[in-house]
């Protein structure tokens, strides 16, 4: 007998009074608030303001979410929602599954362009902060097919095997103990998070080459856990669809990164990744020196007024005599001349 060390969920919906709480969306939501953390983080040591990263993210996330519905939609809705039988009314129920990293990244990168300009980012160097958090986000949104038992390999004996048992909307019952392909792309995009940030601290990655690096590193964990899963896809020359999307994107990556690497290595200047932030930056600075410049003056002692040197009574005759002296000349000096003297006034 088959001994499945990871159960199938008893449940992937909680209520709360007549809400419904999905585990598969909780998973996704975790992923985002993961990917802002983190991608905050490395954007402000970069030299980059605290919350760019979030007021980017408010573009890239929902155009992401659509991207990866439509790229679902477009590349299985044939079979899933648009087939004899099929209500093409579901290819808009996001929260039973069904988002294709490949139209998330697009789509989503077209919202981040969007927010980056309006932030007066550049957009490779926002894509490099967010690349492990994206990365992360993978890792615990492939937790959410778990919850829904979906998107498992082929069946296995191993101790780590998944066991399955649901209905299929067909009517199928599907039960046994498969291949957790889930949790081989959830740790392989860990591991891809860890990758990106060692090499980017080892070779200061900048200009986009970060995020090419993460796309390069998923592409080869996406490519044999594709392999590995048995579910219905597009098959091409004996290689499912997203394996060939795969072998595509990572050519692509690997040419980025060489190319921009020999025109561009480096970083982007930190003064010029985040002009906005910088300027608040310095508003505030000069704020708060104007401000500790008006404290420092309220606490100083005022000054006494100057006291005049009090005059003994010796140096009040010798000014009484000296006056006389100085009236008394004007009319000795007329006498002997025998000139009179002018009256001033």
């Amino acid at each position: 007998m088959d001994i499945a060390y990871i159960p199938s969920p008893s449940r992937g919906v909680l209520y709360l009074g007549p809400i419904p709480l999905r585990a598969y969306a909780f998973c996704i939501i975790l992923g985002v608030v993961a990917a802002v953390w983190l991608g905050s983080k490395r954007w402000v040591a970069r030299g980059g303001g605290k919350h760019t990263v979030g007021d980017i993210a408010v573009w890239a996330v929902p155009f992401g979410l659509v991207g990866g519905r439509l790229y679902h939609v477009i590349t299985d809705g044939g079979r899933l929602y648009f087939a004899e039988g099929k209500n093409p009314w579901d290819a808009l129920k996001i929260w039973e599954g069904g988002l294709g990293i490949w139209g998330a990244i697009a789509l989503g990168a077209v919202g981040a362009w969007i927010g980056a300009r309006r932030r007066g980012v550049p957009l490779p160097a926002y894509a490099d902060a967010i690349a492990p958090g994206i990365a992360l986000a993978q890792a615990l949104g492939r937790w959410g097919n778990y919850f829904n038992q979906e998107l498992y390999g082929k069946s296995t004996t191993l101790p780590w095997g998944l066991e399955i048992d649901k209905t299929l909307p067909s009517g199928e019952v599907v039960k046994g103990v498969f291949h957790p392909t889930f949790l081989y792309e959830s740790l392989w995009c860990v591991g891809v998070a860890l990758l990106v940030i060692w090499a980017d601290r080892r070779w200061k990655l900048g200009h986009g080459r970060a995020f090419a690096l993460y796309v390069a590193a998923y592409t080869v964990g996406r490519f044999w856990t594709e392999w590995l899963r048995i579910d219905e896809a597009h098959v091409y020359f004996g290689l499912r669809l997203n394996d060939w999307v795969s072998i595509a994107v990572f050519l692509g990556a690997v040419a980025y990164l060489v190319i921009v690497g020999k025109k561009r290595p480096g970083r982007e200047d930190p003064a010029s990744i985040d002009p906005a932030a910088n300027a608040e930056a310095a508003a505030h600075a000069e704020a708060a020196k104007a401000e500790s410049a008006e404290k420092t003056a309220a606490k100083a002692p005022a000054k006494a007024p100057e006291d005049k040197p009090v005059k003994g009574k010796a140096e009040e005759k010798a000014a009484e005599k000296g006056e006389d002296k100085a009236e008394d000349k004007p009319v000795e000096k007329a006498e002997k001349t025998g000139k009179a003297v002018e009256n001033p006034i």
